[in-house]
Parts: C-alpha cells; sequence; structure tokens
C-alpha cells in the first residue's frame, strides 16, 4: 500500500503538499497499470451534483464500482443545495448516510460549507472556482505522453478559468512551466498567480503572462484549451466569443509548439470555437487519454480518503 500524508478532504489542489501530489499521481498510475489492490468494500460515495456532467458523473461511479464500492447519485432536484435545504442540514445529514460527498456546484463557498459541517471527505468534483480532478488528469496525461514534469511547458490558451487555476497549481507546484494566454478582462486572478509563483520558486518552474497565443505556445510541450463560455456563463456567450475570437487552437497554432506537443482539453469541446474543426483528432491530441485518466486519478483520491 502506498504511504501519504492523508487529507481530509480534496478541495484545492492547493490542499497538497508537492511530495503528496506527486504520490497521488503515482497511485492512480498504479491503479491504471493493475498494480494498486486497494477495495472500498463496504464504503458508499454519494455524487451531490448541481451541474450536469458526463465524464465526472461516469468516472466517479465506475471508479467507486471497480473499487467493490456504492455510489449513488444525487440531482439538482432532490436536493436544492441551499435552497430546499441548508447546505449545513445536507451535511450533517449525508454524514450519517455514506462515507465520502464528491461535489459538482457553482459556489465554492457550498464545498467548503459542505467541508466544515459534514463529518465525511468531500471532493471538489468541480466549482466555478477549481476543478482539482481535471487537474490530476492533465498531469497525469502529461507525464504520459512527455515524461516529466520537471522541465515541461505547458501552454493554456483561453479563459483563466476554474480548469487553468487547479491545473496551474499543480504544474508549479511539481515543476512544470506554465504560460496562458488570455485576452485582457480574463486573466489569472492576481493571488492565484502569487500563489503559484510562490509554488514554481520552490519548484525551479516559470509562470508567464501573454495576450498571444503564439508567443505562448513557442517551444511548449503542450497546448491546452477550455471552453470560452463555462457553465452558468451563457448570458455572456457573445461577448466571450467577441473577446476570444484570436484565441482557437488551430493546427498551425498547434505546430507552432515544440515537435510532438500533445493538445489537451478538458471535454466538452466546441468545435470551431476554442479548437479548430478535426483538430481534436490529429495524432497530436491526447484528450480522450486524458479523458480516461479521469477514471484512475479518481480511484486514487477515492482510495486515498477512505481506505481504512
Amino acid at each position: 500500500m502506498t504511504t501519504i500524508t492523508k487529507p481530509k478532504h480534496f478541495l484545492s489542489i492547493a490542499d497538497l503538499t508537492p511530495e503528496g501530489l506527486t504520490t497521488l499521481l503515482q497511485r492512480a498510475a498504479a491503479f491504471k497499470a493493475g498494480r494498486e489492490s486497494t477495495r472500498l468494500a463496504g464504503r458508499t460515495l454519494a455524487l451531490l451534483f448541481e451541474k450536469p456532467s458526463l465524464r465526472t458523473r461516469v468516472s466517479f461511479h465506475v471508479a467507486m464500482r471497480q473499487l467493490e464500492g456504492d455510489c449513488l447519485y444525487l440531482s439538482p432536484e432532490e436536493v436544492g443545495l441551499g435552497k430546499r435545504e441548508a447546505v449545513r442540514d445536507i451535511a450533517a445529514v449525508l454524514s450519517r448516510y455514506v462515507d465520502a460527498l464528491a461535489v459538482r456546484t457553482f459556489a465554492q463557498e457550498n464545498l467548503d460549507l459542505l467541508a466544515r459541517y459534514g463529518s465525511i471527505p468531500v471532493i471538489n468534483a468541480l466549482t466555478d472556482d477549481e476543478h482539482p480532478c481535471q487537474a490530476l488528469a492533465d498531469v497525469l496525461t502529461l507525464w504520459e505522453r512527455r515524461g516529466g514534469p520537471r522541465g515541461l511547458t505547458l501552454a493554456y490558451i483561453g479563459d483563466a478559468n476554474n480548469c487553468a487555476n487547479s491545473l496551474l497549481y499543480a504544474t508549479t507546484m511539481l515543476g512544470t512551466s506554465f504560460r496562458i494566454a488570455s485576452p485582457v478582462g480574463y486573466q489569472l486572478q492576481p493571488e492565484r498567480l502569487r500563489k503559484a509563483q510562490g509554488y514554481a520558486a520552490r519548484s525551479g518552474a516559470t509562470v508567464f503572462l501573454t495576450e498571444d497565443p503564439g508567443e505562448a505556445v513557442r517551444g511548449a510541450d503542450a497546448v491546452y484549451t477550455d471552453v470560452w463560455t463555462s457553465m452558468g456563463q451563457e448570458r455572456e456567450q457573445a461577448l466571450r466569443q467577441e473577446a476570444f475570437a484570436g484565441y482557437q487552437v488551430t493546427a498551425a497554432l498547434l505546430a507552432a509548439a515544440k515537435p510532438g506537443a500533445i493538445l489537451l482539453h478538458p471535454l466538452p469541446a466546441h468545435h470551431g470555437e476554442e479548437v479548430a474543426e478535426g483538430v481534436l483528432y490529429l495524432p497530436a491530441s491526447a484528450v480522450f487519454d486524458q479523458a480516461e485518466n479521469r477514471l484512475h486519478v479518481q480511484k486514487a483520491v477515492l482510495a486515498t480518503l477512505l481506505e481504512g
């Protein structure tokens, strides 16, 4: 069994030390290779979701079942997080029934309240602020395809959203340099940038901000993009499409990166917007490996929080 300092919750990549993050990723790789034997028989995971999901819901459900535990899904209508019932009460009740919560919600505050008032581990399955499980899958895929983590460079093209925030922390914590090209108004928040620069100073990575996608991808080992309009931002769609018009990842932009560079995208993709038609299916694309790796990293998270 892998030894790791056991966190109580997994709300952010920042909950982990660099050593803990490395061990978690190594454990995910062991699950993928069939070398990890931890089982969670008799344990139950509840999926408490306010947002729709394909990869997150299925990967958590399958992960828990393959670990011989149980999983149940709670829809927005059934729970009414903070509306039909107070978040504090939900946390107290579910702590009497299940062994862990994976929460997919809008407000980070709701996640923090569930962790504060519940007595069971809480996993961030996506909020508007962070998507740490996705970042684990991103880094695992980068390692598989490009080796690492030290000395690599990842170029992120687009909105400094929840995926960007978590990936920023994970890469800089482990020694992978992070470049991001975003238009004014959609750039990294100063407090997140300062935190990442602290990680980078200790790991030997760098953080670079630009408005020019070409400058960001030059010499990069991976090019990452995400949708321009995330869930809950639909009213901003027209404004965002105008702001990000020059930030599409095309075959030409991908070719400007280092030879052998890979393409990453958390999915779902809006073909013809953030990624040009057909680019997701080029040989350089590691997008579907990345999606598969959600299963393996979530096994590692669940095992770490629930074993014993």
